[in-house]
């Protein structure tokens, strides 16, 4: 069986697919191609965070119904398959099934059965044993839960992804221990909240959190790096950024979801912290580790958000100079109790205060670039492009880099020296 699969959103739906990819290769001996055409299952795993990626899942699924070859089947999976569900079907009757984000492991019962809709968000996948799949680029991406409690009004993945459960820190030691013995060097911990970790298990399970869960991981031997998405603000309490600062297996990049700069807008949220907990954070932590790099998510345009609103936003870009920013307009989702907020922001206002937030920061990109000439980082290299005799690897901080050298650094983390920096990338020399 060939399998062609396509994901959007987060990097949970990238580690849905790849279990489902696991899964049909253990039951039905599949392999994974990029080629629709020859593919005997095509399946759209879906994100519903936004409106355009489901505008584009009905148009990608009628082209893919045009060249698929006879026989082929099509399944919707993700959070828009579970919170559109039968409707899938109704819209676009040749698609074969319908799996839900919390509903994974059950891709090999349904394969068959034409019209098959799994959406259960209740169903409990915290203690499934997924088959292994192969390392990628010396990485492996964990889940440590699933689900999601927060109760933030312009989201909808908890009407997606259901309710919060960790997942046992026995399984997740196990999963990291054979991940380095197949090769992985860097270990991506997953989660809606992961420092909410140890909140509710589904069975009996001992005490424990996200910060005692990461000295633990740190432990095993062979392991250089432990990255982590995406944590909440509101979890980050001192001993959490202590072990983020100090533990020397963690990397020193960490994304930190403002969502917005506004007390007013943060509460309309239900953020469950203010722009004053946020800054103290921010500060803690680059006073902790000088050499971090943050990543934030910022919504513009919220119902009833003014131009002081925003500039409250703006003034949190400012001093923060995250590293890396995320995006966007506010997007009404269904199921969520902002999309029936009074003083909806009219699309030109909103598009014109995503045009000021990203000039914005693409200025302090620009400083931070200048700031890393002749720097030295440590760079773990994944990747090596034949064409132009480059490795391309991450710092600690998640910045990439590319540097001439032999591919027997593949693997190696190297201490670099920056020559040149964008925005977006560095070059240097390993030194």
């Amino acid at each position: 069986m060939q399998i062609y699969i396509e994901t959007f959103g987060c990097a949970m739906n990238h580690k849905d697919s790849e279990n489902i990819l696991a899964i049909l290769k253990e039951k039905r001996n599949a392999v994974q191609t990029d080629k629709i055409q020859e593919a005997d299952l095509i399946i759209i795993n879906t994100c519903s965070v936004r409106e355009k990626p489901i505008q584009k899942l009905f148009s990608e699924l009628g082209s893919f119904n045009a060249i698929k070859k006879n026989g082929a089947k099509i399944g919707v999976a993700g959070c828009t398959a579970s919170h559109l569900g039968r409707e899938i079907i109704q819209k676009a009757p040749y698609v074969n099934f319908v799996l839900g984000a919390r509903n994974v492991s059950k891709i090999d019962a349904i394969l068959d059965k034409k019209g098959a809709v799994e959406i259960d968000i209740s169903n409990d996948e915290s203690l499934e044993l997924y088959p292994s799949s192969p390392v990628s680029n010396f990485r492996k991406s964990i889940n440590i839960s699933i689900g999601c409690d927060k109760q933030c009004t312009f989201c909808i993945v908890p009407f997606t992804r259901g309710e919060e459960i960790s997942i046992p820190a026995d399984l997740i030691i196990n999963e990291v221990q054979k991940a380095v013995e197949s090769g992985a060097k860097e270990i991506l911990l997953l989660g809606q909240n992961v420092n909410n970790y140890g909140r509710r298990f589904s069975q009996p399970h001992r005490d424990i959190n996200f910060t005692a869960l990461l000295k633990a991981v740190s432990k095993i031997d062979g392991l250089e790096r432990i990255r982590f998405s995406s944590p909440h603000p509101l979890h980050m309490d001192n001993k959490f950024i202590e072990e983020f600062a100090n533990n020397p297996k963690i990397a020193k990049g960490i994304h930190v979801p403002l969502q917005s700069g506004s007390n007013k807008i943060l509460k309309m949220m239900k953020r469950g912290y203010n722009r004053e907990w946020f800054i103290d954070r921010i500060e803690r932590i680059r006073r902790a580790v000088p050499d971090v790099a943050i990543s934030t998510d910022i919504i513009v345009g919220f119902p009833d958000e003014s131009d002081s609103d925003f500039n409250d936003t703006i003034d949190i870009l400012n001093r923060a100079k995250f590293e890396q920013l995320f995006s966007f307009k506010y997007s009404p989702r269904p199921l969520t109790e902002a999309k029936d907020f009074n003083n909806q922001i009219i699309d030109e206002v909103a598009s014109e205060r995503l045009i000021i937030l990203q000039s914005t920061h693409q200025k302090i990109m620009e400083e931070l670039a200048k700031e890393r000439i002749n720097k030295i980082y440590s760079v773990l290299f994944d990747t090596f492009d034949e064409n132009s005799g480059c490795l391309i690897g991450r710092t600690s901080s998640g910045l990439l880099v590319k540097s001439r050298g032999d591919i027997y650094n593949l693997g190696q983390i190297r201490n670099v020296k920056i020559i040149e920096s964008m925005r977006t990338q560095m070059k240097g020399e390993i030194i």
